[in-house]
């Protein structure tokens, strides 16, 4: 098995990066944000999670240990395969992932394209209990505001990626009012 690889960027596509490691080039599929991160010429490392199939051995990498063990956890949920995984990752970030799960909020989940209602459903329920302790993290269980997962509705719909919107939610300081208006006007205020 092949758990980490560390080599030179020769190239990248939009979710796979080509590393050449003494003379053997590995592409490796991973999320947007580490795809953005490298450049050709670097020298990069990742962890790695080698997936054997019929049909082919793929490498998937990951920045932190933890994000690959919630890529693992992610493919025991049935219906969720390494891509699709992949995307979960890509489009919500693990606080987020954290707070649908504590909170049972699988639309949240259901916003990333390919994943329907009843396998959001499935992640929730396959992941409850085991974020905290195969994660290592401690958790604060919170709800997630109404009015947050309104802006966030907003924000989408305003042509911004869920990945920007909740940055903008999260910029937000914690104190702040709990009106939408004002919430929404703090989020938009985060792109100018």
């Amino acid at each position: 098995m092949i758990a980490s690889i560390q080599g030179k960027v020769i190239n990248k596509g939009s979710d796979y990066l080509l590393i050449s490691v003494e003379g053997l080039g590995f592409q490796i599929f991973t999320t947007h944000e580490t795809v953005n991160k490298s450049r050709v010429g670097d020298i990069f490392f990742l962890y790695t999670q080698m997936i054997v199939r019929e049909d082919a051995i793929s490498l998937y990498g990951f920045e932190s240990e933890i994000e690959k063990q919630y890529f693992n956890m992610l493919l025991g949920v049935s219906g969720v395969g390494p891509r699709m995984a992949l995307s979960i990752l890509t489009t919500i970030s693990l606080d987020l992932i954290n707070q649908s799960v504590l909170s049972e909020q699988p639309e949240i989940f259901a916003r990333v394209s390919g994943v329907g209602k009843k396998t959001a459903q499935k992640i929730i329920i396959h992941l409850q209990g085991r974020i905290q302790s195969e994660s290592g993290i401690g958790l604060v269980s919170s709800r997630i505001k109404d009015t947050d997962i309104e802006i966030l509705d907003a924000l989408t719909a305003l042509g911004y990626s869920i990945v920007e919107a909740q940055a903008a939610i999260q910029s937000i300081p914690s104190e702040f009012s709990l009106e939408l208006e004002d919430r929404l006007k703090a989020a938009l205020k985060y792109f100018s």
